[in-house]
């Protein structure tokens, strides 16, 4: 092989690696930004000395501005391109971070966390959409999966981080240190190409090509890509109007919604963002005791995530959705029947939290990572933007929601009662998919989009002729 051309292949990798570390920076930051608060949160509230009201509006505000920035940037990466928006998010991300980490005051935190949830809205949606663009075709499955599996991993490094400042009660630097990977990623999306999808859809196909050249092994792999984007640009995106004219469109954005909203309900999040106060009801009173307890909880997320990647395209979406409703249900039913009778042993306590992490697992084996899945599956070619869009910014709205009434559900309804609230919320969950969820496994989607705009039922649109 002649020398230039190896050495095109080695920059092309070199390239590629570089994608892929955006993509675990990307994830990562979106993950530390979750997690970070639910260490950050006792201390807050001591230091401000603030109602379980003003906590769950800290922790939620973030949420809202999540759902602003997911909603807005479909037209952002559309109009200024997915490089300029993840810039963009770069930047609110530091300083997100830093305005958080030097609030002086409970208003001024949620402000700044809202800004940080803008961040995260534009990362949840640029990010994966940059990535799977860019990516070749043969990793570009596993480079989504990186960046969910990173987001899990993310998570658990803030409660790493959290522990380690838990010592000292400094919330300030837990808040602040993510200002660190934050500044990191905006260095390295400078140094990015734009998609060549986006540059083929504004006409500039001559910039397309250079960045296809850059990116694939040879000149003609590069030139069959781009005639493929040549061809699959002839498909406009309608959905607004697709949604307004076609019932059956309609069907398939409510299904991604009532996904979504069937994701953040089953309670997963209320132990995300608060799990040092859960581990302080299950009997555990000491900080450290609830800060390793906090660990532990990301370490389990992220070790269970793994077993959806393996189950996922052997039992199929439907089988694993239905085991890990079921795990959650039992998880949560058993916890608050715990609670209801009283803990009064060290035994009792750690049943308690294996019940927790029971539920843990069956979520990272289930809802979490296939909900996203089914919400692209399902909708068509033509809607797909608008449907993503729609069922992205209801997880964040929903998020929202949880994150905002966990702590009076406990006041108002008590400690087993929230929790048995949650475990019926799951038992709904395992009807509603058995009668509304398809199957998608080994299904084309454009089989799964005739079925669906034939007028099949949802349960059966992926089902092959």
């Amino acid at each position: 092989m002649p020398d230039n051309k190896k050495h095109s292949r080695t920059s092309n990798k070199v390239m590629t690696l570089f994608v892929c570390f955006l993509a675990a920076l990307a994830g990562l930051l979106f993950g530390l930004d979750i997690g970070v608060i639910a260490g950050a949160l006792p201390f807050i509230a001591k230091d401000f000395n603030v109602t379980a009201h003003q906590q769950e509006w800290i922790v939620s505000s973030m949420m809202f501005g999540a759902a602003v920035g997911a909603v807005g940037s479909g037209w952002m990466s559309s109009r200024l391109g997915r490089k300029k928006s993840l810039m963009i998010g770069a930047v609110l991300f530091v300083i997100g971070s830093l305005w958080s980490a030097m609030s002086p005051n409970p208003e001024m935190l949620i402000v700044a966390r809202v800004l940080l949830g803008l961040a995260v809205g534009v990362a949840s949606y640029t990010a994966p959409l940059y990535l799977s663009e860019i990516a070749p075709e043969k990793i570009r499955g596993s480079m989504i999966s990186l960046y969910q599996l990173m987001i899990t991993i993310g998570i658990l490094g803030a409660y790493l981080s959290d522990t380690a400042f838990s010592f000292t009660g400094e919330w300030r630097w837990m808040l602040g240190v993510i200002t660190i990977p934050a500044a990191l990623l905006l260095i390295g999306v400078c140094f990015l190409p734009n998609s060549p999808r986006w540059l083929a859809a504004r006409g500039n196909f001559r910039d397309a090509q250079r960045v296809l050249d850059r990116l694939r092994d040879t000149s003609e792999q590069a030139k069959r890509e781009l005639d493929e984007i040549r061809e699959s640009l002839k498909i406009k995106q309608s959905g607004w109007s697709l949604f307004k004219d076609n019932g059956n469109f309609r069907r398939a954005v409510y299904l991604g919604v009532l996904l979504q909203v069937m994701q953040q309900f089953t309670g997963m999040n209320v132990i995300m963002y608060y799990a040092p106060k859960i581990f302080e009801i299950a009997g555990f009173t000491n900080t450290t005791q609830q800060m390793w307890g906090t660990v532990i909880v990301g370490l389990v997320n992220v070790l269970a995530t793994f077993i959806a990647i393996g189950l996922v395209d052997r039992w199929g979406r439907k089988p694993t959705l239905k085991l890990g409703f079921t795990v959650m249900a039992a998880g949560m039913g058993i916890l608050g029947t715990m609670l209801h009778m009283g803990i009064h042993s060290s035994g009792a306590q750690y049943f308690a939290i294996a019940m927790l992490m029971m539920f843990i697992v069956g979520f990272a084996m289930s809802a979490g990572p296939l909900i996203w899945v089914l919400c692209s599956e399902i909708q068509p070619l033509k809607g797909r933007d608008f449907g993503i869009t729609v069922s992205t910014a209801t997880n964040w709205i929903a998020n929202m929601i949880v994150g905002a009434t966990f702590l009076t559900m406990l006041n108002s309804l008590g400690n087993a009662n929230t929790f048995w609230v949650y475990a019926g919320l799951n038992v709904v969950f395992i009807i509603l998919t058995i009668i509304l969820i398809p199957e998608t496994k080994n299904v084309s989607l454009e089989h799964i989009e005739r079925n669906l705009l034939s007028g099949k039922k949802l349960r059966d649109i992926g089902q092959r002729d």
